[in-house]
Order: structure tokens, then C-alpha cells, then sequence
């Protein structure tokens, strides 16, 4: 039987890391507490640590509701763009007057206010799931085009040359060789996306909150900030931070297992 050793050397490298992280957040907490001591604020305006976390306690379970909701639609919206996006790269790759055609418009959507965007699909679509899922696979969109369509073009000419040279057709250029290299770029454009789709899963609900029982963060926020409940606002961004870290964490870990083949040599750069 195989027993494999843990390196010490590794587990050193990432506590130390980890208690820079630690020292980071504690002096935050510190300088946080210092600025309400020093200027006198009222609560209203920026409460305590204690009075956030005790904010947090008393609305946990609207905390939880809320974010496994914003999960839900972030996660359905960041899966859609990526399968439209590498879709869409695809097209791109294979023919140049598609891309030239269909690119200004995908970065014209991207250039385009998401708030002023939200009103106009909440029009169409209704107060409901779907437009919060519309609204994060815009936002998410032209990172992942972007990033695959770049892969897929930066293959190196020797191989494509001898893709050609043994008689490989298009689709055999395209799945034996563009795409495997172009695996490192899709992960780059997963991990701007995982944080863009918690940012339009919570703009959307501001919107669809108002009008619906949708009770995702945003909609929590919306209702707070109303309420002059600071301390639970503050809750509910960190709470989003939260989730914007573990789809980025879940990202990074589908890259190092599922997609490790593709993904080791790029990393070693």
C-alpha cells in the first residue's frame, strides 16, 4: 500500500499565507472600531463589528435563504454564459467574418450599463427567477467569449500545420487542438465571471425585489437599507462577498481536478 506524505514545506508556505489573510482582517477590525471611536458615528451610520455579527445572528435565517437563492440564480447564470460564450467562441474561431460581424455587438453589450439593462428585461421577461438569470448571463458573457475565442486563436501555427499535414479536418483541428489549449483561457474567463455573477444575480434582485416576494440578497438589501438597518446590510454584503469567494474557490477547484490536464502546464508558467 501507497502511503503518500503531506509536504511540510507546503502546509508552512500556506499557514503562512493563511495568517497574513488573518493579520489583514484583524487589523481591518481594529481600524473599523478605531474610526466609530474617534469620530463618535451612531450605528445608523456605521455600526460596530459586534453589532454587525449580532445583526447576522438574529437574521440568519433570512441571511441563508437569501443567499442560497442568489447562489442558485448566480450559478444557473454563470453555467448559461459559459456554454453560450464557448458556443459563441467557437463560431468566432471558425470564421473571421463572423467574428468581425458578431464581436462589436458582444462588447457593446458588455459596455452597456447592467442597471439600465435590468428595468428594460424586467419589462420583458417579468419580477421572477428567470430575468435575475438573464441578467448574470449578460454580465457574464463577454469575459468567457473573450477569453475562449483568444485560446482558440493562439494555437501555434507548427501544429496547426501539422493537423493539416496528416489530412485532420476542421472539427478534428477544432476538439484535438484548439480547444484542449484553448482550456486555460476558459478557466481565466471562469474566474472574472464567478465574481461578475454574484454582482448581476444582486442587481438584478434590487429590481425584482420590488415588484415580487423574490427574496434573494439583493432584494434583503434593498429592504434593509429602507429600514435603516445598517448593521444587517453590512450582513448581507458580507455575505455576497462569501458567495463571490466560494464560486471563484469552486472554479479554481474544477481547474486543478477535472480540467488538470489541460490546465497543469499553464499554471507551472
Amino acid at each position: 500500500m501507497k502511503v503518500v506524505c503531506a509536504d511540510p514545506a507546503g502546509w508552512k508556505k500556506t499557514a503562512w499565507e493563511m495568517g497574513w489573510v488573518v493579520g489583514v482582517a484583524a487589523v481591518g477590525l481594529l481600524l473599523w472600531e478605531a474610526i466609530i471611536w474617534c469620530f463618535e458615528l451612531p450605528p445608523i451610520l456605521l455600526p460596530s463589528p459586534r453589532q454587525v455579527v449580532a445583526a447576522a445572528i438574529g437574521e440568519r435565517v433570512a441571511l441563508l435563504q437569501g443567499t442560497v437563492v442568489t447562489a442558485i440564480a448566480a450559478m444557473a447564470g454563470l453555467g448559461a454564459a459559459i456554454a453560450m460564450g464557448c458556443l459563441m467562441a467557437i463560431a468566432f474561431s471558425q470564421s473571421n467574418r463572423i467574428r468581425k460581424a458578431f464581436f462589436p455587438y458582444v462588447v457593446f453589450l458588455q459596455t452597456v450599463p447592467i442597471v439600465a439593462i435590468a428595468p428594460l428585461l424586467i419589462t420583458w421577461s417579468g419580477y421572477q427567477f428567470r430575468t435575475v438569470v438573464l441578467v448574470t448571463v449578460i454580465i457574464c458573457f463577454f469575459p468567457i467569449v473573450n477569453s475562449v475565442t483568444e485560446g482558440l486563436l493562439s494555437v501555434q501555427h507548427d501544429l496547426s500545420d501539422l493537423f493539416r499535414l496528416y489530412g485532420a479536418g476542421r472539427t478534428k483541428r477544432l476538439f484535438g487542438l484548439q480547444f484542449p489549449s484553448a482550456v486555460p483561457f476558459l478557466v481565466v474567463g471562469m474566474k472574472t465571471s464567478s465574481g461578475l455573477a454574484v454582482i448581476g444575480a444582486i442587481v438584478a434582485e434590487f429590481f425584482v425585489g420590488n415588484g415580487s416576494s423574490y427574496n434573494g440578497l439583493g432584494t434583503l438589501m434593498t429592504g434593509w437599507q429602507a429600514f435603516q438597518r445598517t448593521d444587517a446590510l453590512i450582513a448581507a454584503i458580507f455575505a455576497s462577498a462569501i458567495l463571490g469567494l466560494f464560486l471563484f474557490g469552486t472554479v479554481r477547484l474544477v481547474s486543478v481536478t477535472v480540467l488538470r490536464r489541460w490546465t497543469t502546464g499553464y499554471r507551472n508558467r
